[in-house]
C-alpha cells in the first residue's frame, strides 16, 4: 500500500518536472522541493486532524505525544517528501545521492528526537500520581527513582540506535563494521576494556533501579558527609548535603561500597542527644522535662521518647536523650530544640548538675603517715 503510494507520488513529481521543463535546471529543482513541501504540508495537516479525532481525550498519553511532537513530525514530512521529489529533479548523481543522503539522516534523528519526547512524556504523566514532598513519601520515592533511572537507560539506548542507524547509511561505516565483526575477538577485547566503566555504570544504574538501595530524596550517609539524595543520572549520583554543598559520586559507588541509608523502609527516624551532666543529676527529673518538651514540639510524631543513662565516668554520666519524627530534616530540627531546652532546664532548675571538676586540697599536717614498728635491738649494742 505505501509502496504504490509512494510510487504514485513519485509519478506525479516526474509529470511536474517534465511540465516544466523548459526552465532552467536549478528552476525546476525549486518548483518541485516546493510542490513537495505544499503535498507534505497538507498531508501532515490531515494526519494529524484525522489522529485528533480518532484520539479525542480518550488517550491522554498518546494525545500528548501527539501535541509535543507536531512540530519534528511536519519536519520528517518534508524531508521525506524531498527525498522522494529529488528523485525527479534534474541533478547529477552525485549531487542528488548527497543531497538524499543528508535528508535520510534528517529524519533519521527527527525520529530519535520523537521517541526521547514519546519516553519523556510516558515518565511524566506516570509520575503525576506520586508526590515526594508529602510526609510519608517512601513509595512516591521508589517509583520516582525507577522511573527517572530507567528513563535515562532508555535514553542513552535510544541516543546509541538513532546514532547507529545514522553512521550505518554511511558506506565506510557499514564496511569498517563488518571488518570489525570479523575479528569480533580482538575488537571484543578493545572494546570490553574501553567501556568497562561505561558499561559499569550502567549496570549500575540497572540495578539501583531494580533493587534501589538508594532513591529519590533518601537521606544517605556517604564518605562521613550527611545529605540527600538529588538526582540519579545515568553515571553519577548527586548529594545534597545539609549546607546546600553539592556532593557528586559516580553510581557504581552505591553497589560496590558501604553507606548509610536512613530513609531506605520509611522516612520516619529516631533522633538521639547525648547530655554529659554531674553524677548528682535527678535523672527521673530531666526524663520528665523531656517528655513534656517532646509534647509540646510540633516536630514530634507523638511515637518514640525516651531518656537513658548509657554510660558513667569519673567525672560525668552520658544521657541519651531519644525522639521521632516522620523524616530526616523533621529529626535534626527536633534534636536541636530538645537538646536547647533541656541545658536550658538544667540551668534554671539544677545548676548543680552541670558538670564540674572536683579538687580536695588537704593541710600538709593532716596528712596521715603510718608508724613502723620498732627493730630489736641487736647482740653487741
Amino acid at each position: 500500500m505505501w509502496q504504490d503510494f509512494i510510487h504514485q507520488v513519485n509519478a506525479a513529481f516526474a509529470t511536474l518536472a517534465a511540465a516544466v521543463s523548459f526552465a532552467p535546471p536549478w528552476a525546476v529543482t525549486v518548483i518541485v522541493l516546493v510542490a513537495a513541501t505544499a503535498v507534505a504540508w497538507i498531508i501532515h495537516a490531515a494526519t494529524l486532524a484525522l489522529l485528533g479525532r480518532l484520539l479525542g481525550a480518550r488517550r491522554p498519553y498518546l494525545r500528548s505525544v501527539l501535541d509535543q511532537t507536531r512540530n519534528p513530525a511536519r519536519l520528517g514530512f518534508l524531508l521525506i517528501a524531498m527525498a522522494i521529489a529529488l528523485q525527479t529533479a534534474p541533478l547529477g548523481a552525485d549531487t542528488r545521492a548527497f543531497l538524499s543522503r543528508l535528508l535520510g539522516l534528517g529524519v533519521i534523528c527527527l525520529i530519535g528526537w520523537m521517541a526521547l519526547t514519546a519516553l519523556r512524556i510516558a515518565a511524566n504523566l506516570y509520575l503525576l500520581r506520586f508526590q515526594v514532598g508529602t510526609a510519608d513519601n517512601l513509595m512516591a520515592r521508589k517509583h520516582v527513582t525507577q522511573v527517572r533511572v530507567l528513563q535515562r537507560v532508555a535514553e542513552v539506548v535510544i541516543v546509541l540506535v538513532t546514532a547507529g542507524f545514522a553512521l550505518m547509511t554511511f558506506s565506510e561505516v557499514r564496511q569498517f563494521g563488518v571488518t570489525l565483526f570479523a575479528s569480533a575477538g580482538v575488537a571484543g577485547l578493545v572494546a570490553g576494556l574501553a567501556a568497562r566503566p561505561l558499561m559499569s555504570n550502567f549496570l549500575a544504574g540497572v540495578q539501583i533501579a531494580i533493587a534501589q538501595p538508594i532513591r529519590i530524596d533518601d537521606a544517605v550517609i556517604v564518605e562521613n558527609e550527611w545529605g540527600n539524595v538529588e538526582e540519579i543520572t545515568f553515571t553519577y549520583v548527586v548529594l545534597r548535603l545539609w549546607d546546600l554543598r553539592r556532593m557528586v559520586v559516580p553510581i557504581s559507588y552505591f553497589i560496590e561500597k558501604p553507606f548509610q541509608n536512613w530513609t531506605r523502609t520509611g522516612g520516619e527516624l529516631i533522633g538521639s542527644v547525648m547530655l554529659y551532666v554531674d553524677h548528682t543529676t535527678p535523672v527521673d527529673a530531666v526524663r520528665k522535662k523531656l517528655i513534656e518538651i517532646a509534647a509540646q514540639s510540633k516536630l514530634w510524631n507523638g511515637k518514640v521518647v525516651n531518656l537513658q543513662v548509657t554510660d558513667c565516668k569519673e567525672t560525668t554520666i552520658e544521657l541519651r536523650a531519644l525522639v521521632s519524627a516522620d523524616n530526616s530534616g523533621t529529626v535534626s530540627d527536633l534534636r536541636a530544640e530538645v537538646r536547647e531546652k533541656l541545658i536550658e532546664f538544667l540551668q534554671r532548675e539544677h545548676p548543680h548538675a552541670l558538670p564540674r571538676r572536683r579538687n580536695e586540697i588537704s593541710e600538709a599536717g593532716a596528712i596521715k603517715t603510718t608508724e613502723r614498728p620498732a627493730m630489736p635491738p641487736q647482740d653487741g649494742s
